[in-house]
C-alpha cells in the first residue's frame, strides 16, 4: 500500500468524521434556518482558510489569475453546496440528506476526472462507487415511509441532496485541478473557499439573525464554523494533495455512516433493517479504497509543492 496515499485517505476519513457531526449540530440550533446554518459553517471556515493562505495567495496569485474560470466554478460550487446540504438534512432528515449529498458526489467527481481530465476510472474505483451508492440507497430507502407529507419532503431533500453532492464533487475536482497546475495546497483552499465565504457571507447578512438570538445558536454556529469546515477543510486540502479527487469523494461516505448513526442515537431518528445494512455497505467500501491501487497513474503531479511554515499552514506534511 502506497503510504502517502494511505496518509491522505487517513486525513480524508478523519474530515469526514468530523462532517458527519454537522447535520446533528444543527438540531441544537433550531430556530436557524438551515440557509444561516450552512452560510455561517462554511462561509466563516472558507475566509479563515483564506486568512491562514494569505502568503501563499501572493505567491501563487499570477498562476491563480491564470486558472481564473476553475477558481470561479469551485468557489460558487462551495457557495451552492452547504445551502442545498443543510437544505437537504432540513426536509429528509440528517441521515438521508447526509447520505444522498455524499452518495451522489463520488460519481459526479469520476465524471468531471474522466470527460474534463480525460483520466480513466478504475475497475476498484468504479466498484466502490458502485457499492457506495448501492449502501447509500439503502439507507435512503429506509426512510421512504410514512404519511404522503413525509414522503414529499423526503423527496424534495433528496433532490436538494443531489445538488449538494454535484457542487461538492465540483469545489473537490477544482482545488485538485489547481494543486495540479502549480498552486500550492494552502493558495488553492484558500482562494477557492475563501471567495465562495464571500459569497456566503450575503446569504448570512439576509439570514443570519437567528444565530445571534441565543447562546446556543451562536456556539452552535462557532462550533460548525471552526471544527469540521475549519479543521475539516485543512485535513481535505491535506488529503487531496495525495489521492484524486474521485477518490477523496468516495472516502468521505464515511460522513453519512457517521450522521447516521448521531441521528439515531442523539436526534432520534428511526433507522431501519435496511439502513443499517447500507452502513456496512459503505464500510466495505472504506476497505476498498485502502487497498485497491489508485484510479491514476499518479494522484498529483510532481509539480505541485506542499506549503512551508510561511506559507499559513501549521502542519508538518510526511515525506514522500
Amino acid at each position: 500500500m502506497n503510504r502517502p496515499r494511505l496518509v491522505g485517505l487517513g486525513a480524508i476519513t478523519v474530515t469526514s468524521l468530523l462532517w458527519g457531526t454537522t447535520g446533528t449540530a444543527a438540531t441544537f440550533a433550531p430556530g436557524a434556518g438551515p440557509l444561516a446554518i450552512g452560510a455561517a459553517a462554511l462561509g466563516i471556515g472558507g475566509l479563515l482558510q483564506a486568512v491562514i493562505a494569505v502568503p501563499a495567495l501572493r505567491t501563487a496569485g499570477p498562476a491563480l489569475r491564470a486558472n481564473l474560470w476553475v477558481v470561479s466554478l469551485a468557489a460558487l460550487a462551495v457557495a451552492v453546496y452547504p445551502l442545498a446540504f443543510y437544505s437537504s438534512m432540513h426536509y429528509a432528515g440528517v441521515a438521508v440528506g447526509s447520505v444522498v449529498s455524499l452518495a451522489s458526489a463520488p460519481l459526479a467527481s469520476g465524471v468531471l476526472e474522466r470527460v474534463v481530465d480525460r483520466r480513466p476510472l478504475s475497475l476498484w474505483w468504479m466498484l466502490a462507487a458502485g457499492l457506495g451508492v448501492s449502501g447509500s440507497t439503502l439507507l435512503c430507502l429506509s426512510k421512504m415511509h410514512g404519511p404522503e407529507s413525509a414522503i414529499v419532503s423526503t423527496v424534495l431533500g433528496t433532490g436538494l441532496g443531489l445538488v449538494a453532492g454535484m457542487t461538492y464533487a465540483t469545489y473537490s475536482w477544482g482545488v485538485h485541478r489547481l494543486m495540479s497546475r502549480d498552486v500550492c495546497r494552502a493558495a488553492s483552499m484558500g482562494a477557492v473557499f475563501g471567495a465562495g465565504g464571500l459569497l456566503l457571507m450575503l446569504v448570512l447578512l439576509v439570514t443570519g439573525a437567528p444565530l445571534v438570538a441565543s447562546a446556543e445558536a451562536f456556539l452552535v454556529a462557532g462550533y460548525m464554523a471552526l471544527v469540521p469546515m475549519f479543521l475539516g477543510y485543512l485535513l481535505f486540502g491535506f488529503g487531496l494533495t495525495r489521492v484524486s479527487a474521485s477518490t477523496a469523494t468516495t472516502a468521505t461516505l464515511t460522513e453519512p455512516a457517521v450522521a447516521a448513526i448521531l441521528a439515531v442515537v442523539i436526534v432520534g431518528e428511526q433507522l431501519e433493517i435496511l439502513g443499517w445494512i447500507g452502513l456496512g455497505i459503505i464500510a466495505v467500501v472504506l476497505l476498498i479504497l485502502a487497498l485497491a491501487p489508485t484510479n491514476t497513474p499518479a494522484a498529483v503531479p510532481a509539480s505541485p509543492r506542499e506549503p512551508t511554515r510561511s506559507e499559513g499552514l501549521p502542519v508538518t506534511v510526511p515525506t514522500r
